[in-house]
């Protein structure tokens, strides 16, 4: 892994609107070209000056240079935002081609050079000089954001230019698709960047073990179609599922062990993934609780509060905090889902009357005045503090933050809206008026439950395609557009609540189109201009 793979993968994800990527991008990525293909059109070149073919002198008798039509725009999902189209052969790989870095860039690019060979059958050069047939990869300067990159296809060459690894990556996969679709990238200039930042795919590894293979799989799928993040939520009631050196009672059969998702985060961050870990608490701890049942929390008549602990017990905090350190080394890249909804104490009518030992705590620790509210989300900034040293940005569920009360959420928490279903819901606006940012989970459109419980129903990719947009968070309805730029992007989750309703087939399967179709719809905000039956028979093209 280069050092600034690994440096860039540690902070995370990075990206900016795709207005101001591409207005500053477009003519700093055309002026430093960076990656750069070339079509051989009937086994020939085309110098591009003459407009002469093959590869020798012209015969004697020259013949008239053919003339091509203006190149038609590119298909591939997500849509690419612009296509300056041109008159050419366009560019398909051929058995002479290679994939070209130059040396000053091979530390950054070797490995999207590599992979991008490996995927087209194409030589992977590495300092040489591109010609005809091949394709560039190069880094360039200028102030486009890092998922930014323009695509050029001239001159029977193709350059792809970024002034990040991560906007040259995103080039190689519209490239990809490009070929995979139609054998030839169409000539022409293509400048695209992602509307959203964040554009993620949780999973629930807790209530049903998925293997490490299974799992990779889908890094792959994420990574052609330019997500950037990927949610594993390890913790729950039900079980614990990633191997424990500190508290290896806590840990269910099967799990993944550690060596395992060392493979799961390298291959993600070498596909410019960061893989988001979540410990949810104070509640859904049903796993660390068998293991410690003197944490189990209980109401005022002794009966137990299911999965959450007792947080006014400094045990409780101990052994939550020793395992978010423990798995901060495994998980390197730049988030960290500190969870934080649906505490049992706090869904009772009257907490503090239900759960005594709560309010007397709250009031110790914040005043009189305080609440069973407030010593949840003291709980809530004390875990964060304990991750914050490490630099990672932090993220919490929605039902975690509550409106009044003594203490607040500590204000670089981002809130993963999923629901307005709680007691006492919120509407996304509360949130973002008082200056929050958001991740959209929506789950009306972005919820995957296992066996469908609680009146949730698998969701579609039609229904994703033509009703959601970043800007619904709750129901159906949008938020009004002065809000966009507080919504970070959003994020596809499979909740496994009836763990043996699908195999990990089924749950491939049922999941690829809503992925397919949110993959739009997070990288380009605009109405598709594709229906959603070519949409379709698009995605079957691609694989």
């Amino acid at each position: 892994m280069s050092g600034r793979r690994g440096r860039r993968a540690a902070r995370g994800g990075r990206g900016r609107r795709r207005t101001g990527a591409i207005a500053a991008g477009a003519g700093a990525a055309v002026a430093a070209v960076v990656l750069a293909v070339t079509v051989w059109p009937g086994g020939g070149t085309n110098d591009g000056a003459s407009g002469r073919t093959g590869d020798g002198p012209p015969p004697k008798e020259a013949r008239p240079s053919p003339t091509y039509p203006m190149s038609k725009a590119p298909q591939t999902i997500p849509a690419v935002a612009e296509h300056e189209a041109a008159r050419g052969p366009g560019w398909k790989p051929g058995p002479e081609g290679q994939v070209v870095v130059a040396k000053k860039d091979a530390d950054d690019l070797a490995d999207e050079g590599r992979l991008l060979a490996g995927e087209l059958q194409l030589k992977y050069a590495e300092g040489a000089k591109a010609g005809p047939g091949d394709v560039e990869l190069a880094l360039s300067s200028g102030d486009a954001g890092g998922e930014a990159y323009t695509l050029d296809v001239s001159d029977q060459r193709v350059r792809i230019s970024a002034t990040d690894d991560a906007g040259v990556f995103y080039g190689t996969r519209t490239l990809k698709q490009l070929t995979s679709a139609d054998g030839t990238a169409p000539e022409g200039v293509i400048r695209d960047a992602p509307a959203k930042a964040q554009r993620g795919f949780m999973l629930d590894i807790a209530r049903k073990h998925f293997s490490a293979e299974w799992i990779e799989e889908r890094v792959r799928e994420l990574a052609d179609l330019k997500y950037n993040q990927l949610g594993l939520h390890f913790s729950d009631d039900q079980a614990f599922r990633i191997e424990s050196d500190d508290h290896p009672e806590v840990v269910s059969d099967p799990h993944l062990t550690k060596a395992e998702v060392r493979r799961i985060v390298k291959l993600a961050q070498d596909l410019h993934i960061t893989v988001i870990p979540e410990i949810d608490s104070p509640g859904h701890l049903g796993a660390v609780i068998r293991a410690h049942p003197e944490l189990q929390l209980v109401n005022a008549s002794g009966e137990p509060a299911r999965g959450a602990v007792d947080i006014s017990k400094p045990a409780s905090a101990k052994i939550v905090d020793e395992l978010l350190k423990e798995y901060m080394e495994l998980f390197p890249g730049g988030y960290w889902h500190l969870g934080a909804d649906e505490y049992r104490a706090l869904m009772a009518s009257d907490p503090e009357a239900s759960y005594p030992q709560l309010a007397r705590a709250a009031q110790q620790k914040y005043g009189s005045g305080a609440t069973v509210q407030d010593l949840a989300t003291g709980w809530l900034n004390d875990r964060a503090d304990t991750v914050r040293p490490s630099g990672k940005k932090l993220k919490a569920w929605n039902d975690g933050f509550f409106r009044g009360g003594t203490v607040e959420a500590a204000e670089d928490i981002e809130v993963e809206y999923w629901t307005g279903k709680e007691i006492g819901a919120r509407e996304p606006v509360e949130y973002l008026d008082a200056g929050r940012k958001l991740v959209n989970l929506n789950d009306e459109y972005l919820y995957y439950v296992l066996g469908e419980p609680n009146e949730f129903t698998y969701p579609t990719g039609e229904r994703i395609y033509e009703e959601w947009t970043p800007r619904v968070l709750r129901g159906t309805q949008p938020v009004a557009e002065k809000y966009d730029d507080q919504i970070l992007g959003a994020s596809f989750a499979v909740w496994c609540d009836l763990s043996d309703s699908q195999t990990q087939a089924q749950v491939a399967d049922g999941i690829r189109m809503p992925l397919w179709a949110m993959a739009q719809k997070v990288w380009d905000e605009r109405k598709p201009a594709m229906s959603w039956p070519d949409f379709q028979n698009l995605a079957k093209r691609l694989g």
